[in-house]
């Protein structure tokens, strides 16, 4: 691993979404230099789901030799950030590094991508990242060797990394696009560059997509944050760089890539947006144990827009009503195994109803968990949800009673198959 060399002893580093994964893993290696850490970041209270909050991380940074600042910030409120940049500059002086981590994905299509969701992606990803650098650039510019990294892909405009997840690949290029248009409006005044890991990292939003199973085919968090370090003590003529991971260690001397793995040995996935193709990572995944939660692109049982859940998700489509809408009034979501895994939503509560891939655009009443050859069996009339739970073929949480008011759908749906 790199080693610190005490370069950013008394340097001020504001990151984003800071309390757990990569930000974390960035602050804690500043931290073992002396350098005082913004943490920028949503999370107060702990998270039924996920590790850690400001306060903990904050903890760490202390532990580990640093100075913390929790903030709580969400990157699509211009108030709350202008507050923490203040508190930031009030306590340590200034800011010479930033670090824009908080990032949102949704690797959903066209049409089954609500806007709630597109706004989010946009808001976090894009806007977030502008926002924060805007108002932290006048601090920079008084720093001795500032820096902007932001936690985005380099800009690769093939196709196949558009056509599954439209609006995700936007709000991330967003990100990109910010490092091309400042590393060249403040060349000379602030190194501005994107940091990407050649491999898939363990985080939180890993396990999502990749489900159990795919933490072996991963590296750890420490390889872009020694990364980041690696950056950081380059000078502002290091600018307008989509810098790899691997590829900057390796200059740095570093060998031992082992040392990083979860499981040292172990074949590794490669990250979204270099070369390797969708469904060459979905194949990847599930030959070394894991269930890819998102499209490959590939016209077979691999992706969620094909295949018999997809088929029959068009029959839903076909038999939603105003009238199933207010005589049900709850939003259903389906975590599905087997053959064709995947997470669907059927929204029986909102206008005249939707269905689709991924989760449902509001939160769900009911969480449906069974195998998939189980739904369609389901959905065919051929096995009811009340005999399915009672068999434990299918595990419900949420209201029982909406779980049964669903049987009239596929009642309906029987003269359609």
């Amino acid at each position: 691993m790199l080693q610190n060399t005490g370069k950013l002893a008394g340097y001020t580093i504001f990151i984003t979404g800071a309390s757990r994964g990569i930000g974390k893993a960035i602050a804690l290696k500043a931290a073992r230099d002396g350098a005082n850490v913004v943490i920028a970041a949503k999370t107060a209270d702990p998270h039924p789901k996920l590790p850690g909050t400001i306060y903990t991380a904050a903890a760490e940074i202390e532990a580990a030799g640093g100075k913390a600042l929790p903030c709580i910030v969400d990157v699509r409120d211009e108030k709350q950030i202008n507050n923490a940049v203040g508190k930031a500059v009030e306590k340590f002086g200034g800011i010479d590094i930033l670090v824009n981590n908080a990032s949102a994905i949704n690797l959903t299509g066209t049409l089954e991508t609500p806007m709630k969701k597109i706004d989010l992606m946009l808001g976090i990803n894009l806007r977030g990242t502008y926002l924060t650098s805007k108002l932290c650039i006048p601090h920079l510019l008084k720093s001795k060797n500032p820096h902007i990294l932001n936690l985005s892909p380099p800009l690769n405009l093939n196709p196949i990394w558009f056509k599954n997840h439209t609006a995700y690949t936007m709000a991330k290029y967003g990100m990109s696009m910010c490092v091309l248009g400042m590393a060249e409006e403040f060349k000379g005044s602030i190194a501005v560059n994107a940091l990407w890991p050649k491999t898939a990292i363990q985080t939180a939003a890993m396990d999502m997509l990749g489900g159990s199973g795919i933490d072996k085919q991963c590296r750890k968090v420490e390889i872009v944050a020694d990364a980041a370090y690696a950056i950081f003590k380059q000078p502002t003529s290091f600018t307008g760089q989509f810098v790899i991971d691997e590829d900057i260690l390796r200059k740095e001397g570093i060998r031992d890539f082992d040392v990083y793995a979860v499981e040292p040995g172990h074949p590794l996935l490669p990250d979204f947006f270099l070369d390797q193709q969708p469904e060459d990572l979905a194949r990847q995944m599930k030959e070394h144990g894991a269930t890819p939660a998102f499209k490959s692109g590939k016209t077979s049982t691999d992706s969620a827009s094909t295949g018999p859940v997809s088929d029959m998700f068009n029959i839903i489509r076909g038999v939603l009503s105003p009238d199933i809408v207010k005589t049900t009034q709850g939003v259903y979501r389906f975590d599905l195994s087997g053959d064709h895994a995947g997470v669907w939503y059927i929204d029986l509560k909102n206008d005249a109803g939707s269905a689709g891939s991924g989760e449902p655009p509001v939160k769900a009443d009911v969480i449906m968990t069974l195998d998939s050859s189980d739904f369609i069996k389901m959905f065919e009339g051929k096995l009811k949800p009340t005999m399915a739970f009672m068999s434990g073929k299918l595990k419900i949480k949420g209201d029982m009673g909406l779980a049964i008011k669903l049987e009239k759908m596929m009642a309906m749906m029987k003269s359609k198959l």
